[in-house]
């Protein structure tokens, strides 16, 4: 569904992807994991169409789309809910999540998902006509992953969702990415809670400093002496 080959990626004079390449299989969960730095966030902001590679492909269903815009990404089924939340404080619930759809036109499949984030999300219908700003951080986060899956996306992207979050909204927020991935979506996600990502994986890489040195199932990494002494406390 997603592949990428041999991608260079530059932020000014670092060198942040030194030739990566990984797969994203559709209806699957693939997770990055690594230590800050690695350049987990600049492989979803290149997909995203948010940084330019020096070199390397990155192919959407047969189709480069290296070079593209972050537009034509959405709207080629491609959508990132990025670290920090970055949701419009001085909106509404219903308009961020409106905004989410900003590049639809169908007003039934639209009005339907609707529903279906504030049945994923029951906290964010009850506070549809709150300001983003009021939220707490949890409920924030809710809002921009819901606001992501507003757009209908084929593969969501999801960049440290449970960041910053108290334990029981972790597995809250590991749960629903389970729920998204069960209605057939396909999701590529980077994170610190490195057990968590790699249990709900089905594919996963380790990135270090710009380049990929270990991939295998979620599982096996689990399993792995490496990971388990550099990512998950021995």
């Amino acid at each position: 569904m997603l592949e990428i080959r041999d991608l260079h990626v530059h932020y000014g004079g670092i060198h942040a992807l030194k030739g990566i390449s990984l797969d994203v299989p559709k209806g699957s969960v693939v997770t990055l994991i690594g230590a800050n730095g690695a350049g987990k966030s600049s492989t979803l902001r290149a997909i995203a169409g948010l940084l330019k590679n020096k070199r390397g492909h990155i192919s959407w269903k047969g189709t480069d789309i290296s070079g593209k815009t972050p537009v034509d990404i959405v709207k080629a089924g491609i959508v990132m809910s990025p670290e920090g939340r970055r949701i419009f404080a001085h909106l509404t619930v219903l308009e961020n999540l409106q905004l989410g759809a900003y590049s639809r036109s169908d007003k039934a499949a639209i009005a339907k998902d609707m529903d279906w984030v504030f049945e994923l999300f029951p906290r964010l219908s009850e506070r549809r006509n709150q300001k983003g700003g009021t939220l707490s951080g949890g409920e924030q986060q809710m809002l921009a992953v819901a606001r992501a899956l507003m757009s209908a996306p084929e593969l969501v992207m999801l960049d440290e969702p449970s960041l910053g979050l108290a334990p029981l909204l972790v597995k809250e927020v590991f749960s629903i990415i389970r729920m998204i991935n069960d209605r057939g979506m396909t999701v590529l996600l980077v994170e610190q809670n490195a057990y968590a990502a790699l249990k709900v994986a089905h594919q996963a890489y380790v990135l270090e400093t710009g380049t990929i040195t270990l991939s295998g199932t979620g599982e096996s990494l689990i399993a792995d002496a490496r990971v388990r002494e550099a990512y998950l406390g021995g």
